[in-house]
């Protein structure tokens, strides 16, 4: 029965396979056709290839969406990304993708380069792999703003065809219909497209409000706004050109600087924030050479003074890493979109117990502490709210300070362990140790760990009390045939190591500088606002010369006036935004007082003669004339603004070099040039003493 199954069972695979011989023999014919050749070489041309860049990253990103870690990372980048690519998901997604991919190809590579160099220090592997997070933040920073710029750039040639497509059509919205239709420069498109939208709305003015609150850099605000105006008010003539198109120049003209201003800072600090990390890469390489060169310093390395070193350069590093950070920060999409992201810090003070608590340590509203910080927080630029910082003050206090008392109790873990495993030796080497000299020195330390494990913990031990029990023999045997001299020395020896035994334990005064870098790092978020703010007052003369330049395009604009001046200096202020608003909504009330008020709120006299000019504007002169100067020394203005940013990024650069190159200064001098000298020298010192009392 089981043959017969066998053979209908052959019989049926055979026809099968005839039936499908036959039917390919039938459809191979039909595509020799010549309306199937035909579409085929259609198909040709147009078909995507197998692997395709752009269709990966669409993959890898819906790839990335169901990671957890990972996702947030995208998330980030898309944030930033959808303010450059308006409107255009296939663009976000893919530019999201691969900055991600490059960053991942990146940090992989890397964190394995660790593991391998530092996985005999679990301490320095471990600050180097949490350090890899902030690195992955630098990374892709980098990677928008190198789009940013990117659109920067891609905005000079599309003012140059606004220029010849505005000849044209004569028509501000026609024309940038027209550039808009590029698809080479596919981000600026994107943004000429969501302007012309604005321009050609029902309601322009409020499209317009919205499109400021999106647009990825002040230049497209000025080019939305002037189109705007021009659409509105019309076009003038002023010494025989147009003055829609001598604006255009006067904003191409910003772009030009504030590009040279980026590239330049990129130069200067393309490698610093590495520079401040890689060092750390070789405080373990430095540590082996110096114990394998020169024995006497493996009790420094090995101790809590090297590992007390090794905490100093991981923390040195990390400050100025986060410092090289904030000098490099060039204002671009990057740090605009950080209100707009729900952290951490919001979820967490929406705990109610957690919100109490901080709640306790936040100033009252009106008090001196409070005006103080907020006033801090102005001159940072900051976007974090008041409980977001002091959710950090407070996290960084507790973490620190559990952090020090458990790096404290290491360290007298480390101390006691190097005294029961570390080579006894009483002289001194230079070099490594032979394989006997070595044999040699251990067993004195497991002679001399049985002396200390029957002591330990007992504080009124004496030399005597070792000696005695050295000559019973009860312990160990070890010293039956030593003379009262070499039992003496011993004794000492052993007397020693039961001390630092007995004393590693946890200070009341160590708990009280415990207490005291908590203070540090409850104070250190404050510090850091005070630091960015004394960054950005570099910056504050840059900021007034581009008030110039707006107030230079505005002018000459019919109906414009010092209301309407004073509202777009507000859109475009950083540093000045607080005391231009407050002007702002006291303008009604009366403007040459509130005018007043502005130039008592700023301490900075360039502003205060744009101050000045605007208060004679108000009720004496127009506005083209109250600026004249302006416009008759707009040369004169330009040069001046090159020489404030070269002194702008000379500054930053010399600032950003000392910090930068601060942990490899320390690494190679306070961990391995003093640490030699030093111990040579009192290993020396104590060699001397030695021969002349031998003497």
């Amino acid at each position: 029965m089981s043959s017969n199954i066998l053979i209908y069972l052959l019989i049926g695979v055979g026809a099968l396979f005839a039936i499908i011989v036959i039917a390919y023999m039938i459809l191979r014919k039909k595509m020799q056709s010549s309306g199937i050749r035909e579409i085929q070489q259609l198909r040709a041309g147009t078909e995507e290839k197998k692997f395709n860049s752009e269709i990966l990253y669409q993959k890898l990103y819906v790839k990335y969406r169901k990671i957890p870690f990972i996702k947030r990372y995208l998330l980030k980048i898309r944030r930033r990304l959808e303010i450059i690519n308006i409107d255009d998901e296939y663009l976000t997604r893919k530019q999201a993708s691969k900055i991600l991919t490059n960053a991942i190809l990146i940090i992989v590579p890397l964190t394995l380069a660790i593991i391998l160099l530092t996985n005999q220090n679990t301490l320095l592997m471990c600050f180097l792999l949490i350090f890899e997070v902030f690195l992955a933040d630098t990374l892709i920073n980098g990677m928008v703003d190198k789009i940013d710029n990117k659109l920067l750039k891609q905005q000079i040639d599309f003012f140059s065809e606004i220029r010849h497509a505005y000849h044209e059509y004569n028509m501000v919205e026609e024309a940038i219909y027209q550039v808009a239709q590029d698809d080479e420069n596919v981000e600026m498109a994107r943004q000429a497209e969501k302007i012309y939208e604005v321009l050609i709305s029902n309601d322009p003015e409020s499209e317009l409000e919205k499109y400021y609150d999106i647009a990825p850099n002040p230049y497209l605000k000025e080019f939305a706004g002037v189109s705007y105006l021009t659409k509105e008010f019309g076009d003038r003539k002023i010494d025989g050109a147009s003055l829609y198109l001598k604006n255009l120049n006067n904003i191409t003209q910003e772009m030009q600087l504030e590009i040279l201003k980026r590239d330049k800072l990129d130069y200067v600090f393309q490698s610093l924030s590495l520079i401040s990390i890689v060092p750390i890469l070789f405080m373990e390489p430095i540590k082996n050479w110096a114990i394998s060169s020169f024995s006497f310093t493996a009790s420094f390395y090995n101790g809590k003074g090297g590992m007390i070193m090794q905490i100093l350069i991981l923390i040195l590093t990390f400050i100025c890493y986060l410092l090289t950070r904030k000098l490099k920060d060039n204002g671009s999409v990057n740090t605009s979109t950080k209100n707009i992201e729900n952290p951490w810090q919001a979820k967490l003070y929406k705990i109610p117990i957690i919100k109490k608590i901080v709640d306790l340590f936040i100033p009252k509203d009106g008090t001196k502490e409070y005006r103080k910080l907020q006033q801090d927080m102005k001159n940072a630029a900051s976007k974090d709210k008041i409980e977001w910082i002091y959710i950090n003050r407070l996290l960084l206090c507790i973490v620190t300070f559990i952090a020090s008392v458990i790096i404290i109790m290491y360290l007298h873990h480390i101390v006691v362990q190097n005294v029961f495993t570390e080579p006894t030796v009483d002289y001194d080497l230079i070099g490594q140790m032979t394989e006997t000299q070595t044999q040699t020195a251990m067993e004195l330390t497991e002679s001399d760990n049985e002396y200390i494990r029957h002591f330990r913990g007992d504080t009124s031990v004496t030399v005597d009390d070792i000696i005695k029990e050295m000559e019973r023999g009860r312990i160990n045997r070890d010293y039956e045939d030593s003379s009262d001299e070499e039992i003496q020395v011993a004794a000492e020896r052993i007397l020693e190591k039961i001390q630092t035994v007995n004393s590693e334990n946890m200070q009341w005064f160590e708990v009280l500088l415990a207490m005291v870098f908590a203070v540090i790092a409850y104070n250190t978020p404050i510090w850091m606002l005070k630091f960015q703010a004394k960054m950005r007052q570099l910056e504050m003369e840059d900021e007034v010369m581009q008030f110039q330049t707006i107030i230079l395009m505005l002018m000459r604009i019919e109906r414009v006036n010092v209301e309407i001046i004073l509202e777009w200096l507000e859109r475009y202020a950083n540093y000045f935004k607080e005391p231009i608003s407050k002007c702002v909504n006291n303008y009604e009330s009366g403007p040459w007082e509130a005018l007043e008020q502005l130039k008592e709120d700023v301490s900075y006299p360039q502003f205060i003669r744009i101050v000045e000019s605007l208060q004679a504007a108000v009720e004496k002169i127009p506005i083209a004339d109250a600026f004249d100067e302006l416009d008759t020394e707009r040369d004169y203005y330009q040069a001046r603004r090159k020489e404030s940013n070269e002194r702008l990024i000379s500054r930053k650069g010399m600032i950003g070099r000392g910090i930068g190159f601060a942990p490899m200064v320390v690494i190679f001098v306070g961990y391995l040039i003093i640490p030699l000298v030093f111990i040579g020298m009192t290993s020396m010192s104590t060699s001397m003493s030695g021969l002349q009392s031998s003497y």
